[in-house]
Protein backbone atom coordinates (compact mmCIF):
# COMPACT_ATOMS: atom_id res chain seq x y z
CA UNK A 1 0.00 0.00 0.00
CA UNK A 2 1.19 3.57 -0.67
CA UNK A 3 1.01 6.48 1.76
CA UNK A 4 -2.47 7.42 0.55
CA UNK A 5 -3.89 4.15 1.78
CA UNK A 6 -6.05 4.29 4.89
CA UNK A 7 -6.58 0.75 6.17
CA UNK A 8 -9.20 -0.27 8.70
CA UNK A 9 -10.05 -3.84 9.62
CA UNK A 10 -13.61 -4.32 10.75
CA UNK A 11 -14.46 -7.21 13.13
CA UNK A 12 -12.87 -10.64 13.04
CA UNK A 13 -15.36 -13.07 11.45
CA UNK A 14 -15.19 -13.90 7.72
CA UNK A 15 -18.74 -12.58 7.29
CA UNK A 16 -17.89 -9.06 8.40
CA UNK A 17 -14.19 -8.72 7.62
CA UNK A 18 -13.73 -5.63 5.47
CA UNK A 19 -10.90 -3.40 4.38
CA UNK A 20 -11.34 0.20 3.37
CA UNK A 21 -8.96 2.37 1.40
CA UNK A 22 -8.91 5.74 -0.24
CA UNK A 23 -8.50 5.21 -3.95
CA UNK A 24 -6.22 7.22 -6.14
CA UNK A 25 -3.26 6.96 -8.45
CA UNK A 26 0.14 6.58 -6.88
CA UNK A 27 1.83 9.95 -6.52
CA UNK A 28 -1.34 12.02 -6.21
CA UNK A 29 -1.05 14.64 -3.50
CA UNK A 30 -4.68 14.18 -2.47
CA UNK A 31 -6.36 10.77 -2.27
CA UNK A 32 -9.78 10.21 -3.80
CA UNK A 33 -12.77 10.27 -1.47
CA UNK A 34 -14.15 6.86 -2.41
CA UNK A 35 -13.61 4.14 0.18
CA UNK A 36 -13.42 0.53 -0.95
CA UNK A 37 -14.19 -2.50 1.19
CA UNK A 38 -13.37 -6.17 0.69
CA UNK A 39 -15.86 -8.83 1.71
CA UNK A 40 -15.95 -12.61 1.46
CA UNK A 41 -19.02 -13.52 -0.65
CA UNK A 42 -19.13 -17.05 0.79
CA UNK A 43 -19.69 -15.75 4.33
CA UNK A 44 -21.31 -12.35 3.91
CA UNK A 45 -25.05 -12.96 3.50
CA UNK A 46 -25.48 -9.58 1.81
CA UNK A 47 -23.86 -10.92 -1.37
CA UNK A 48 -26.52 -13.55 -2.17
CA UNK A 49 -29.31 -11.10 -1.35
CA UNK A 50 -27.65 -8.53 -3.63
CA UNK A 51 -27.24 -10.79 -6.66
CA UNK A 52 -30.72 -12.30 -6.22
CA UNK A 53 -32.17 -8.84 -6.80
CA UNK A 54 -29.69 -7.39 -9.27
CA UNK A 55 -30.96 -7.41 -12.88
CA UNK A 56 -27.48 -8.00 -14.37
CA UNK A 57 -26.31 -10.78 -12.06
CA UNK A 58 -25.60 -14.21 -13.50
CA UNK A 59 -24.89 -17.74 -12.36
CA UNK A 60 -21.19 -16.83 -12.32
CA UNK A 61 -21.78 -14.36 -9.48
CA UNK A 62 -23.53 -16.94 -7.32
CA UNK A 63 -22.10 -18.34 -4.10
CA UNK A 64 -22.75 -21.79 -5.57
CA UNK A 65 -20.32 -21.15 -8.43
CA UNK A 66 -17.78 -19.48 -6.15
CA UNK A 67 -17.91 -22.35 -3.66
CA UNK A 68 -17.26 -24.92 -6.41
CA UNK A 69 -14.25 -22.89 -7.60
CA UNK A 70 -12.87 -22.65 -4.08
CA UNK A 71 -13.30 -26.31 -3.11
CA UNK A 72 -12.05 -27.71 -6.45
CA UNK A 73 -9.19 -25.39 -7.36
CA UNK A 74 -8.40 -23.52 -4.15
CA UNK A 75 -9.26 -20.11 -5.60
CA UNK A 76 -10.03 -17.48 -2.93
CA UNK A 77 -13.09 -15.35 -3.85
CA UNK A 78 -13.53 -11.77 -2.68
CA UNK A 79 -15.75 -8.83 -3.56
CA UNK A 80 -14.76 -5.18 -3.68
CA UNK A 81 -17.54 -2.71 -2.93
CA UNK A 82 -18.06 0.88 -1.83
CA UNK A 83 -20.57 -0.28 0.82
CA UNK A 84 -19.42 -0.46 4.45
CA UNK A 85 -20.06 -3.59 6.55
CA UNK A 86 -23.17 -2.17 8.24
CA UNK A 87 -24.93 -1.17 4.98
CA UNK A 88 -26.82 -3.10 2.32
CA UNK A 89 -24.82 -3.76 -0.84
CA UNK A 90 -25.53 -1.52 -3.81
CA UNK A 91 -22.45 -2.39 -5.87
CA UNK A 92 -19.72 -5.00 -6.09
CA UNK A 93 -17.17 -6.65 -8.35
CA UNK A 94 -16.27 -10.26 -7.55
CA UNK A 95 -12.80 -11.73 -8.15
CA UNK A 96 -10.89 -14.90 -7.44
CA UNK A 97 -7.26 -15.02 -6.42
CA UNK A 98 -5.67 -17.56 -8.76
CA UNK A 99 -2.33 -18.56 -7.24
CA UNK A 100 -0.30 -20.79 -9.53
CA UNK A 101 3.38 -21.63 -9.49
CA UNK A 102 3.04 -22.60 -13.16
CA UNK A 103 1.11 -19.70 -14.71
CA UNK A 104 1.55 -16.99 -12.08
CA UNK A 105 -0.66 -15.24 -9.53
CA UNK A 106 -3.53 -13.17 -10.90
CA UNK A 107 -6.92 -11.65 -10.06
CA UNK A 108 -9.70 -12.88 -12.34
CA UNK A 109 -13.39 -12.02 -12.51
CA UNK A 110 -14.22 -14.93 -12.88
CA UNK A 111 -12.16 -18.09 -13.63
CA UNK A 112 -13.79 -20.66 -15.95
CA UNK A 113 -16.72 -18.26 -16.40
CA UNK A 114 -17.86 -17.09 -19.81
CA UNK A 115 -18.63 -13.65 -18.42
CA UNK A 116 -19.00 -11.81 -15.11
CA UNK A 117 -20.55 -8.37 -15.20
CA UNK A 118 -19.30 -5.77 -12.68
CA UNK A 119 -22.43 -4.96 -10.67
CA UNK A 120 -21.96 -1.21 -10.35
CA UNK A 121 -24.15 1.84 -10.85
CA UNK A 122 -21.79 3.90 -12.98
CA UNK A 123 -18.40 3.85 -14.68
CA UNK A 124 -16.75 6.02 -12.02
CA UNK A 125 -17.47 3.46 -9.31
CA UNK A 126 -16.19 0.68 -11.57
CA UNK A 127 -12.94 2.56 -12.17
CA UNK A 128 -12.50 3.20 -8.44
CA UNK A 129 -12.95 -0.49 -7.64
CA UNK A 130 -10.55 -1.49 -10.41
CA UNK A 131 -7.93 1.01 -9.25
CA UNK A 132 -8.14 -0.57 -5.82
CA UNK A 133 -7.44 -4.13 -6.98
CA UNK A 134 -4.73 -2.91 -9.34
CA UNK A 135 -2.69 -1.87 -6.30
CA UNK A 136 -2.03 -5.56 -5.69
CA UNK A 137 -0.58 -5.81 -9.20
CA UNK A 138 1.47 -2.64 -8.82
CA UNK A 139 2.79 -4.00 -5.53
CA UNK A 140 4.09 -7.10 -7.29
CA UNK A 141 1.81 -9.67 -5.61
CA UNK A 142 -0.15 -10.50 -8.78
CA UNK A 143 0.72 -10.48 -12.50
CA UNK A 144 -2.49 -8.91 -13.76
CA UNK A 145 -6.18 -8.18 -13.20
CA UNK A 146 -8.76 -9.51 -15.67
CA UNK A 147 -12.47 -8.74 -15.93
CA UNK A 148 -15.05 -10.28 -18.27
CA UNK A 149 -17.97 -7.86 -18.52
CA UNK A 150 -20.85 -8.71 -20.83
CA UNK A 151 -22.05 -5.14 -21.35
CA UNK A 152 -20.06 -2.51 -19.42
CA UNK A 153 -16.57 -1.22 -20.19
CA UNK A 154 -13.89 0.17 -17.85
CA UNK A 155 -12.97 3.81 -18.32
CA UNK A 156 -9.66 5.04 -19.68
CA UNK A 157 -8.48 6.13 -16.22
CA UNK A 158 -8.59 2.50 -15.07
CA UNK A 159 -5.67 1.58 -17.33
CA UNK A 160 -7.48 -1.58 -18.46
CA UNK A 161 -7.09 -2.71 -22.08
CA UNK A 162 -9.13 -5.08 -24.23
CA UNK A 163 -7.19 -8.36 -24.39
CA UNK A 164 -9.47 -10.67 -26.40
CA UNK A 165 -12.92 -10.57 -27.99
CA UNK A 166 -15.30 -13.53 -28.19
CA UNK A 167 -18.75 -14.01 -29.64
CA UNK A 168 -21.49 -14.58 -27.07
CA UNK A 169 -24.91 -16.00 -27.99
CA UNK A 170 -28.21 -16.03 -26.17
CA UNK A 171 -31.67 -17.26 -27.20
CA UNK A 172 -34.81 -15.36 -26.17
CA UNK A 173 -37.26 -17.91 -24.73
CA UNK A 174 -40.21 -15.56 -24.31
CA UNK A 175 -41.78 -16.72 -27.58
CA UNK A 176 -44.21 -19.62 -27.71
CA UNK A 177 -42.61 -23.09 -28.06
CA UNK A 178 -43.85 -23.73 -31.57
CA UNK A 179 -42.82 -20.25 -32.67
CA UNK A 180 -39.32 -20.97 -31.38
CA UNK A 181 -39.20 -24.30 -33.22
CA UNK A 182 -40.26 -22.78 -36.56
CA UNK A 183 -37.45 -20.20 -36.23
CA UNK A 184 -34.83 -22.97 -36.08
CA UNK A 185 -32.84 -23.65 -39.23
CA UNK A 186 -34.80 -26.27 -41.15
CA UNK A 187 -31.83 -28.41 -42.27
CA UNK A 188 -29.32 -27.86 -39.45
CA UNK A 189 -31.71 -28.00 -36.49
CA UNK A 190 -35.28 -29.08 -37.28
CA UNK A 191 -34.22 -31.98 -39.49
CA UNK A 192 -31.69 -33.21 -36.90
CA UNK A 193 -34.30 -33.16 -34.13
CA UNK A 194 -36.62 -35.22 -36.31
CA UNK A 195 -33.78 -37.60 -37.16
CA UNK A 196 -33.09 -38.15 -33.45
CA UNK A 197 -36.78 -38.93 -32.92
CA UNK A 198 -36.80 -41.41 -35.81
CA UNK A 199 -33.68 -43.08 -34.43
CA UNK A 200 -35.55 -43.36 -31.12
CA UNK A 201 -32.76 -41.79 -29.11
CA UNK A 202 -33.41 -42.19 -25.41
CA UNK A 203 -33.38 -39.03 -23.29
CA UNK A 204 -32.26 -38.87 -19.66
CA UNK A 205 -31.81 -35.92 -17.34
CA UNK A 206 -30.76 -35.43 -13.73
CA UNK A 207 -27.58 -35.02 -11.67
CA UNK A 208 -26.89 -38.57 -10.47
CA UNK A 209 -23.46 -40.17 -10.38
CA UNK A 210 -24.74 -42.59 -13.05
CA UNK A 211 -25.47 -39.76 -15.50
CA UNK A 212 -22.25 -37.94 -14.52
CA UNK A 213 -20.21 -40.99 -15.53
CA UNK A 214 -21.93 -41.12 -18.93
CA UNK A 215 -21.32 -37.41 -19.41
CA UNK A 216 -17.69 -37.63 -18.34
CA UNK A 217 -16.89 -40.52 -20.65
CA UNK A 218 -18.14 -38.45 -23.58
CA UNK A 219 -16.28 -35.40 -22.28
CA UNK A 220 -12.95 -37.25 -22.36
CA UNK A 221 -13.67 -38.30 -25.97
CA UNK A 222 -14.55 -34.73 -26.95
CA UNK A 223 -11.62 -33.05 -25.23
CA UNK A 224 -9.22 -35.48 -26.88
CA UNK A 225 -10.76 -34.53 -30.23
CA UNK A 226 -10.11 -30.88 -29.35
CA UNK A 227 -6.49 -31.59 -28.25
CA UNK A 228 -7.31 -30.64 -24.65
CA UNK A 229 -7.41 -32.50 -21.34
CA UNK A 230 -10.81 -32.90 -19.63
CA UNK A 231 -11.76 -30.91 -16.59
CA UNK A 232 -11.26 -32.96 -13.40
CA UNK A 233 -14.18 -35.17 -12.43
CA UNK A 234 -14.09 -33.56 -8.98
CA UNK A 235 -15.07 -30.21 -10.56
CA UNK A 236 -18.37 -31.63 -11.78
CA UNK A 237 -19.04 -33.38 -8.47
CA UNK A 238 -18.49 -30.09 -6.63
CA UNK A 239 -20.81 -28.31 -9.05
CA UNK A 240 -23.50 -30.93 -8.39
CA UNK A 241 -23.00 -30.55 -4.63
CA UNK A 242 -23.30 -26.78 -4.90
CA UNK A 243 -26.17 -26.44 -7.40
CA UNK A 244 -28.31 -29.47 -6.65
CA UNK A 245 -31.39 -29.50 -8.91
CA UNK A 246 -30.24 -26.28 -10.59
CA UNK A 247 -27.66 -28.42 -12.40
CA UNK A 248 -28.93 -30.87 -14.99
CA UNK A 249 -26.99 -33.41 -17.03
CA UNK A 250 -28.81 -34.43 -20.19
CA UNK A 251 -27.77 -37.58 -22.03
CA UNK A 252 -28.90 -39.02 -25.37
CA UNK A 253 -28.35 -42.76 -25.82
CA UNK A 254 -28.93 -45.23 -28.65
CA UNK A 255 -29.30 -48.87 -27.61
CA UNK A 256 -27.71 -48.05 -24.21
CA UNK A 257 -24.77 -46.32 -25.92
CA UNK A 258 -24.30 -42.66 -24.86
CA UNK A 259 -23.88 -40.53 -27.99
CA UNK A 260 -24.19 -36.95 -26.69
CA UNK A 261 -24.52 -35.04 -23.42
CA UNK A 262 -24.84 -31.47 -22.18
CA UNK A 263 -24.64 -29.86 -18.73
CA UNK A 264 -26.76 -26.82 -17.90
CA UNK A 265 -27.05 -24.51 -14.90
CA UNK A 266 -30.13 -22.53 -13.86
CA UNK A 267 -30.10 -19.07 -12.31
CA UNK A 268 -33.19 -16.93 -11.81
CA UNK A 269 -34.85 -16.62 -15.27
CA UNK A 270 -31.90 -18.02 -17.24
CA UNK A 271 -30.64 -21.46 -18.17
CA UNK A 272 -26.94 -21.63 -19.04
CA UNK A 273 -25.43 -24.20 -21.42
CA UNK A 274 -21.99 -24.72 -19.87
CA UNK A 275 -20.56 -28.01 -21.18
CA UNK A 276 -21.31 -30.25 -24.13
CA UNK A 277 -19.74 -33.43 -25.43
CA UNK A 278 -20.44 -36.14 -27.98
CA UNK A 279 -19.10 -39.13 -29.87
CA UNK A 280 -18.35 -37.88 -33.39
CA UNK A 281 -19.10 -41.31 -34.86
CA UNK A 282 -22.77 -40.77 -34.17
CA UNK A 283 -23.27 -37.10 -35.01
CA UNK A 284 -25.54 -38.09 -37.89
CA UNK A 285 -28.19 -39.17 -35.37
CA UNK A 286 -28.75 -35.59 -34.21
CA UNK A 287 -28.02 -36.18 -30.53
CA UNK A 288 -26.88 -32.64 -29.69
CA UNK A 289 -29.86 -31.01 -31.41
CA UNK A 290 -32.13 -33.46 -29.57
CA UNK A 291 -30.63 -32.48 -26.21
CA UNK A 292 -30.74 -28.73 -26.87
CA UNK A 293 -34.41 -28.96 -27.84
CA UNK A 294 -35.22 -30.89 -24.67
CA UNK A 295 -33.28 -28.35 -22.58
CA UNK A 296 -35.18 -25.47 -24.22
CA UNK A 297 -38.52 -27.16 -23.54
CA UNK A 298 -37.56 -27.79 -19.91
CA UNK A 299 -36.48 -24.16 -19.54
CA UNK A 300 -39.79 -22.97 -20.95
CA UNK A 301 -41.65 -25.18 -18.46
CA UNK A 302 -39.70 -23.56 -15.60
CA UNK A 303 -40.55 -20.08 -16.81
CA UNK A 304 -37.05 -19.20 -17.99
CA UNK A 305 -36.76 -16.28 -20.38
CA UNK A 306 -33.19 -16.71 -21.64
CA UNK A 307 -31.07 -19.62 -22.82
CA UNK A 308 -27.37 -18.71 -22.70
CA UNK A 309 -25.36 -20.62 -25.28
CA UNK A 310 -22.01 -19.32 -24.11
CA UNK A 311 -18.95 -17.82 -25.75
CA UNK A 312 -17.23 -18.85 -28.98
CA UNK A 313 -13.81 -18.02 -30.39
CA UNK A 314 -14.23 -15.52 -33.21
CA UNK A 315 -12.46 -17.92 -35.55
CA UNK A 316 -14.74 -20.87 -34.72
CA UNK A 317 -17.26 -20.16 -37.46
CA UNK A 318 -18.79 -23.63 -37.22
CA UNK A 319 -19.72 -23.18 -33.56
CA UNK A 320 -21.01 -19.66 -34.18
CA UNK A 321 -23.18 -20.94 -37.05
CA UNK A 322 -24.50 -23.77 -34.87
CA UNK A 323 -25.75 -21.26 -32.28
CA UNK A 324 -27.19 -18.88 -34.85
CA UNK A 325 -29.12 -21.75 -36.48
CA UNK A 326 -31.15 -21.88 -33.26
CA UNK A 327 -32.05 -18.21 -33.59
CA UNK A 328 -29.59 -17.12 -30.88
CA UNK A 329 -28.41 -13.52 -31.09
CA UNK A 330 -24.67 -12.93 -30.98
CA UNK A 331 -22.82 -10.01 -29.42
CA UNK A 332 -19.16 -9.22 -28.82
CA UNK A 333 -17.81 -10.24 -25.42
CA UNK A 334 -14.58 -8.44 -24.48
CA UNK A 335 -12.12 -9.45 -21.77
CA UNK A 336 -10.05 -6.64 -20.23
CA UNK A 337 -6.65 -6.76 -18.52
CA UNK A 338 -4.39 -4.58 -16.45
CA UNK A 339 -1.61 -4.02 -17.22
CA UNK A 340 -2.56 -3.91 -20.87
CA UNK A 341 0.14 -5.12 -23.28
CA UNK A 342 -0.95 -4.40 -26.88
CA UNK A 343 0.16 -7.00 -29.37
CA UNK A 344 1.19 -9.53 -26.72
CA UNK A 345 1.21 -12.98 -28.28
CA UNK A 346 -0.76 -15.80 -26.71
CA UNK A 347 1.31 -18.48 -25.07
CA UNK A 348 0.58 -21.56 -27.17
CA UNK A 349 3.35 -23.92 -26.13
CA UNK A 350 0.95 -26.13 -24.16
CA UNK A 351 -1.29 -26.56 -27.22
CA UNK A 352 1.63 -27.79 -29.31
CA UNK A 353 2.59 -30.28 -26.61
CA UNK A 354 -0.98 -31.55 -26.25
CA UNK A 355 -1.42 -31.96 -30.01
CA UNK A 356 1.56 -34.30 -30.01
CA UNK A 357 0.39 -36.24 -26.96
CA UNK A 358 -3.29 -36.68 -27.80
CA UNK A 359 -2.94 -39.57 -30.31
CA UNK A 360 -0.89 -41.72 -27.90
CA UNK A 361 -1.83 -40.81 -24.34
CA UNK A 362 -4.33 -43.23 -22.66
CA UNK A 363 -7.58 -41.94 -21.14
CA UNK A 364 -6.35 -42.48 -17.58
CA UNK A 365 -3.29 -40.32 -18.20
CA UNK A 366 -5.39 -37.69 -19.97
CA UNK A 367 -7.63 -37.42 -16.91
CA UNK A 368 -4.55 -37.08 -14.70
CA UNK A 369 -3.26 -34.20 -16.85
CA UNK A 370 -6.59 -32.42 -16.42
CA UNK A 371 -6.67 -33.02 -12.67
CA UNK A 372 -3.13 -31.69 -12.19
CA UNK A 373 -3.10 -28.69 -14.49
CA UNK A 374 -6.62 -27.24 -14.76
CA UNK A 375 -6.21 -25.17 -11.61
CA UNK A 376 -3.32 -23.35 -13.29
CA UNK A 377 -5.35 -22.05 -16.26
CA UNK A 378 -8.45 -20.52 -14.65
Amino acid sequence: MNSATDTALKASSPATLAQSVNTGNAGNAEPRATRVYEINPLYDSRWEAFIDNHPRSSVFHSAKWLKALETTYGYDPFVVTTCPPDAALTDGVVFCKVKSWLSGWRLVSMPFSDHCEPLVNNSNILDDLLLYVQRQVNGGEFKYVEIRPISSEPGSKSGMGRSIVYSFHSLDLRKREQELFHKFHKDCVQRKIRRAEREKLHYEEGNSEFLLQKFYKLLVITRRRQFLPPQPLSWFRRLIDAFGEDLQIRVATKDDLPVASILTLSHKKSIVYKYGCSDARFHRWGGMAFLFWNAIQAAKDKGCEQFEMGRSDKGNLGLISFKEHWGAIGTDLSYWKYPHKPGAAADGWHKNVLQRLMPVIPDSALRTVGRLFYKHIG
